[in-house]
């Protein structure tokens, strides 16, 4: 039995290896977030995108009619794997236009909401940069209590409150944005609705928030009367929680990109423990290969899941078993990391080119950044319980 890929599948792989060769100079690499940190990298990761969209890689998997290529699932994953591994920045488009807005219009959108926002983004515009408005300070987990409330008037929604932790913003011509259209319902998830919301829009207003090493990678969004077209409505009103349980499934299947991720990071800190003497410490091997097999473990999750869906099955817990695993696989190798740097990881990452920065502070970006992680898109915790309720058919706590 052979679990390599096709002949069509490795031919891809060497295409996307010479796009990196030809696009991305070897000192750039983006862990896992495309916004970058200064207006230059930003232009650059909006060439990238650019390039991308004319070979039609943003959408490999969206069908044609949305300009994409309709490429397998299997096909996809190669490309995430190669995306991960390498860092090719601009494929997401901001934090969610390729990766569950295109994907959800699709599903729930009208057909002049598709016409009007598929196209930017699968052309790597400006305008088809998007953010996701959904945690706010009072409504994390617990999504559903969320209360920035969207009241329609006549032909306008009109939007007050506050989102929080929306990455991306500062940069993203729209927002993906769950709100409360109902207060009086009885269950708390009847009563939202997802909205697509013009971050130029009169009373909106974006601060940056910058986390303890300085890198802005968050923001939060304030809504003071801002009005939105009633057109602007994804789907039904008030039915926007089934709608936002799909979006959440697109964003958690991260296992793939994530794996080829990691084996970057394993592969870099083999060479540099290689050239410090640290590999002839028989426990730094040992962490070594404990970590390569857990990532080649959460490959093969996230294998299993992509061809679950291939072949037309309905995956639900799949995706949340798989963000669990990373969250805490992120954690571990990120700590071995820095335990090898030693006084190193304390450096700055954004100094890249500083002589005293290993890695191109691969290592300690991700560090800060994966305390992050294991809250973005749903807590390790919360993931837990929908494969308990969903995967493993156990009642609710």
């Amino acid at each position: 039995m052979e679990f390599g890929f096709g002949e069509k599948e490795t031919l891809f792989k060497d295409e996307i290896r010479e796009f990196v060769r030809e696009n991305i100079p070897v000192k750039k690499y983006w862990i896992m977030l495309d916004e970058g940190e200064t207006d230059e990298d930003w232009a650059f990761i909006m060439s990238i995108s650019k390039k991308l969209a004319k070979k039609k890689w943003l959408t490999l998997s969206w069908p044609k009619e949305y300009g994409g290529l309709g490429v397998s699932h299997i096909q996809k994953m190669v490309f995430e794997e190669e995306v991960g591994y390498w860092g090719i920045p601009g494929t997401t488009m901001g934090i969610s236009g390729t990766g569950w807005v295109g994907p959800s219009l699709m599903i729930f959108g009208s057909d002049e909401q598709k016409k009007t926002y598929l196209p930017p983004i699968a052309a790597g515009d400006e305008d088809g940069v998007w953010c996701t408005g959904y945690s706010e300070p009072d409504s994390g987990s617990d999504l559903a209590s969320m209360q920035t409330y969207a009241e329609r008037v006549g032909d306008e929604y009109i939007i007050n409150g506050q989102k929080v932790w929306t990455s991306c913003a500062h940069h993203s011509r729209w927002m993906w944005l769950a709100a409360r259209t109902d207060r009086n319902c009885q269950k708390k998830h009847d009563g939202i609705s997802l909205f697509l919301v013009d971050m130029q829009s009169d009373g909106l207003k974006v601060n940056p928030l910058k986390n303890f090493v300085g890198h802005h990678l968050f923001n939060e969004v304030f809504f003071d009367e801002v009005k939105i077209p009633a057109r602007n409505l994804v789907g039904t009103e008030n039915r926007g929680w089934a709608q936002l349980m799909t979006a959440l499934s697109f964003e958690r299947g991260m296992a793939i990109g994530a794996s080829g991720m990691m084996r970057r990071l394993i592969d870099e800190l083999v060479e540099y423990v290689k050239g410090t003497g640290q590999i002839h410490d028989p426990l730094v091997r040992f962490r070594l290969a404990d970590l390569v097999m857990e990532v080649e473990k959460l490959s093969l999750l996230g294998r299993e899941a992509v061809w679950k869906v291939e072949r037309g099955d309905i995956v639900i817990h799949e995706p949340s078993r798989d963000k669990a695993f990373v969250d805490e696989l992120l954690d571990r190798l990120t700590q071995f990391g820095v335990e090898v740097l030693e006084g190193y990881s304390q450096m700055d990452p954004l100094r890249k080119d500083d002589r005293w920065t290993r890695l191109r502070g691969m290592i300690e970006q991700t560090y800060y950044f994966a305390i992050g992680m294991s809250i973005a898109g749903g807590t390790t915790d919360t993931q837990r319980n929908i494969v308990a309720n969903f995967g493993l058919q156990l009642p609710r706590s």
